[in-house]
């Protein structure tokens, strides 16, 4: 918003001393507007004058002048501007600038904080794509709540976003399913000698066994099937046991505030011969070869340390295969921009998949599709970790946070550190209601505003409706000009988390936000004998809720009004 605003300004700075034949050349570098580390350096800094520099055969200094001369108070909106070290140009924003802003973002009102930096361009985002083989872990939580926040703040930044949830639904996993299923069914019990011995040991098997043998109808997401009841029929009980686990994840999803527009199946791959296309083109681009009765991929050619195997020796293809069959589908569906959501054990997949990519020879640009690879969880209670769920046995579920901590303070610890940062989910801090708890924190000073409004009204007053600039000059103390600045700041944070695929920044801000506005409170009082300070403090309270709420609703949190 106003970083926006400040390089619009240094470009018509330059684009005036161009003119003036003071500066030379064209076009000009982008303006690229900073913030500095110290706010005594002022609310903005610009390096374009070292950019410039060398091209204009003048010192960074001298350039800088120039600029500044050009930028005069930017018909209001800068107190002063200063040259700092080598060439810095540090901005200090007009005091009337920022109390005037308040007013902006009231007529924004919800919309606050989007901007149209996506110009409605497509980009599809696959996050979770978790096989249905049982409930959903702490794992996909967090992928789960990245991804799904990945697609809130992309289009608050203006793109036209794509969600999609990928799975196998036939490979050795699935077989696994099926026979551990169908062993319940045949009353045989995981310490059986006769249980599989890949089979998955969980309770939730018996729930399905139960269910199946119950004859009872699935409807899930993408799935829809009637159990046949036959405990030996297995192609049956493949298909039931695939449906009911996707209702279960859809279940978790839900509870989570997560929802997807499509669901896309592995097997499709094979059934409409998207993998042999792949490899046939593969192989005419000569980029295979056979070995050793394998069918090999030169994957070196491509940055890769050794090549890969496609096709195992007995026919089976290596799983990376069906991978670039089903990105070469998104190409072919027109996203030319993917985001992909996984686990960093994924990391190893990515040269592979962009590798086979290359070799197709199709016009894929390099690097793509683009990766956001999310670190591991561990979840602790009491000071010790947390290994195992009752239901799922082996693995801490989504539900069973969800169901202890709710849906809110799931999201926002899973969001509140760098994806790829390991993250420790502290189940006792998440339950806290103090301020030691980062959520209650946030949520707290929505509330607290509220409350403030309801004792205001008793008293008599009410947050005036676009009031005109100079009644707000009346905020000009140091903690009312920094919760101003931090509100202005929501469209700008929405923008870099969006480029830099980081959702924590917006759970900083939020933090940062509510410290700004407890800080305030604590050395201001709201309700004054001043009735024109009072308006003004009670009107700058409401632009506070309303930004607290706008960010935390792309974190899909609540906000509430009561705590």
């Amino acid at each position: 918003m106003m970083r926006n605003r400040i390089a619009a300004l240094v470009e018509t700075a330059l684009q005036t001393a161009a003119a003036a034949e003071e500066l030379l050349s064209s076009p000009f570098p982008a303006v690229i507007i900073g913030t500095p580390d110290n706010p005594d350096h002022g609310d903005f800094s610009c390096n374009i004058a070292m950019q410039m520099a060398k091209g204009e055969r003048k010192a960074p200094r001298q350039v800088a002048e120039i600029v500044i001369r050009h930028l005069g108070d930017g018909g209001g909106l800068l107190a002063k501007t200063e040259i700092a070290g080598p060439g810095f140009i540090n901005l200090f924003v007009a005091p009337g600038a920022w109390q005037s802003a308040l007013l902006e973002i009231e007529s924004q009102g919800a919309a606050f904080g989007r901007t149209a930096t996506g110009a409605g361009k497509k980009v599809q985002i696959e996050f979770v794509s978790a096989n249905p083989t049982g409930p959903l872990h702490i794992g996909h939580g967090r992928g789960a709540a990245i991804g799904d926040t990945l697609c809130r703040i992309m289009g608050a930044a203006g793109w036209a976003v794509t969600r999609e949830f990928y799975y196998n639904d036939a490979g050795q996993q699935i077989s696994n399913l099926a026979l551990s299923v169908q062993a319940r069914c045949l009353g045989i019990e995981p310490e059986d000698p006769r249980w599989p011995a890949e089979g998955y040991r969980g309770e939730y098997i018996k729930d399905v066994a139960n269910a199946y043998l119950g004859r009872e109808t699935v409807e899930a997401s993408d799935q829809h099937t009637i159990a046949n009841g036959d405990p030996n029929n297995l192609d049956a009980i493949r298909t039931f046991a695939v449906a009911y686990l996707r209702r279960e994840q859809d279940l978790d999803l839900a509870a989570f505030d997560v929802a997807f527009d499509v669901y896309f199946l592995e097997s499709g791959l094979y059934a409409d011969g998207s993998v042999d296309e792949v490899v046939q083109r593969l192989i005419a681009n000569k980029h295979a070869y056979e070995q050793d009765g394998a069918l090999w991929l030169r994957t070196t050619d491509f940055g890769d340390d050794k090549d890969r195997v496609m096709r195992k020796s007995d026919g089976a293809y290596t799983y990376f295969i069906p991978d670039v069959a089903y990105h070469l589908g998104k190409w072919k569906r027109g996203f030319t921009r993917v985001i992909n959501e996984q686990g960093a054990d994924h990391h190893s997949t990515i040269t592979r998949v962009r590798a086979g990519l290359q070799a197709l020879d199709m016009g894929i640009p390099q690097g793509w599709p683009e990766y956001v690879l999310h670190q591991m969880v561990t979840v602790m209670r009491g000071g010790e970790e947390v290994k195992i769920s009752k239901r799922a046995g082996s693995y801490v579920t989504l539900r069973d946070l969800i169901d202890e901590v709710g849906r809110d303070a799931t999201r926002f610890f899973f969001l509140m550190r760098k994806v790829d940062a390991q993250l420790v989910f502290d189940i006792d801090l998440a339950k806290q209601q103090t301020n030691e708890n980062p959520v209650y924190y946030v949520q707290y000073a929505h509330a607290r505003i509220c409350s403030i409004f309801e004792n205001a009204a008793e008293k008599g007053f009410i947050a005036p409706e676009h009031p005109t600039p100079g009644a707000l000059a009346v905020l000009s103390t140091p903690e009312e000009l920094q919760l101003i600045k931090l509100l202005c700041a929501l469209p700008d944070t929405i923008d870099d988390s969006a480029v830099h695929f980081e959702p924590h920044r917006l759970t900083y801000y939020l933090t940062e936000l509510a410290g700004c506005f407890h800080s305030f409170y604590n050395k201001n009082r709201v309700i004054t004998e001043d009735t024109a300070l009072t308006a003004a403090r009670l009107y700058l309270l409401k632009r506070t809720a309303q930004t607290l709420k706008n960010a935390l609703t792309v974190l899909g949190i609540s906000a509430p009004e009561r705590m």
